[in-house]
């Protein structure tokens, strides 16, 4: 039964938009509260006071629902059909992630494992389960790691020999005893692309991050100002940094993404910042209705334009980002300050 219901739930997961699907118990990640411990002591987390709570949900699965006795990941590709990096040479555009440029993922994936979780539920229905998407202390990588899904990188995020790195996880716990999938394997040899190609240094060691040097956490989770000698490595980012991602060569046998509600928007693709600089609060709301964007605010998010200005040396901007310096936001104003002393220097 237990043989038969896994290969039927594969393939339903398959057809259901799915790129790849495995299974592990939730005890198979013994050396998680090690790892976490070790990140939280060394502050890597940085402003991430959330990472600090529910340590033992978030280090120890089996503990997050003790009926639990599988954990069924999936993967959802977003792979690109351009190259991010290109954008890196436009400084009056804005460089915004892959991931939020198109529907915001937690809406996409959740439905979608909600779907899977009711078929799952239709075939057994004396049992249960509870599904997660990036909303709960629920330690995805290594879990798909142990799934068998692809193997944490030396940038930390998880990476497959089918889909490069570009896919969202989600997870669903279940009473239901099945069969888990062997771990995945570790097949980043000797490359040191993802490393070596990030503006801030923010791996201290291969298959290490700290978070407070990562453009991905200074332009989303990071409050206040990011410290002076940071800003300049933001070059034109402005929500997140795809480099460690897009510089990994086993994408190269990755497929762009199935569902086009994960595709980036035409009008989120390298945007001009002159015309971000002009938000208010309204139109940022409408302009990332539906995306990730919108989770920081308008406050943040101009924070992080004016810096991409600044970065610009395009003196034209001065005075969209001129505008900004008695901004209400402390942070904008003072990033606008420093964008408009650097652009006079520029110039």
């Amino acid at each position: 039964m237990s043989h038969d219901l896994k290969a039927a739930l594969t393939s339903f997961a398959l057809e259901a938009g799915f790129s790849s699907i495995g299974i592990c118990r939730p005890s198979a990640v013994p050396h998680l509260p090690q790892r976490l411990g070790a990140f939280l002591d060394a502050g890597r987390h940085g402003q991430m006071d959330w990472m600090a709570e529910r340590t033992q949900w978030r280090s120890d699965p089996a503990a997050l629902w003790p009926d639990a006795r599988s954990v069924i990941m999936l993967a959802e590709s977003y792979t690109p059909d351009y190259d991010p990096l290109d954008i890196l040479n436009m400084p009056d555009r804005g460089a915004i992630s892959v991931y939020a440029g198109g529907r915001d993922y937690h809406d996409v994936v959740k439905k979608r494992l909600k779907r899977v979780g009711r078929w799952l539920l239709d075939q057994v229905p004396a049992e249960q389960i509870k599904v997660f998407v990036d909303t709960a202390p629920v330690m995805e990588k290594p879990l798909a790691e142990a799934a068998g899904l692809g193997w944490q990188g030396k940038h930390t995020n998880l990476l497959s020999r089918d889909l490069g790195n570009w896919f969202f996880l989600g997870a669903i716990f279940t009473t239901i005893d099945l069969s888990p999938d062997a771990p995945a394997e570790e097949h980043c040899g000797s490359c040191r692309a993802c490393l070596d190609i990030c503006p801030t240094n923010a791996f201290p060691a291969p298959f290490q991050l700290d978070a407070r040097r990562c453009i991905s956490y200074l332009t989303i989770e990071h409050r206040g100002p990011v410290d002076e000698d940071l800003r300049p490595a933001l070059g034109n980012r402005i929500y997140g940094c795809d480099d460690c991602l897009a510089v990994c060569p086993w994408n190269k046998f990755a497929s762009t993404a199935r569902d086009h509600r994960l595709s980036m928007r035409p009008e989120l693709k390298a945007p001009s910042l002159k015309a971000l600089a002009d938000l208010t609060d309204a139109a940022f709301r409408a302009l990332f209705s539906g995306s990730p964007v919108k989770r920081i605010g308008r406050d943040r998010f101009v924070r992080n334009v004016a810096y991409a200005i600044g970065n610009s040396g395009d003196v034209a901007l001065i005075p969209s980002v001129r505008n900004l310096t008695e901004d209400p936001d402390p942070a904008v104003a003072d990033a606008a300050r420093w964008a408009v002393a650097r652009l006079g220097t520029a110039g």
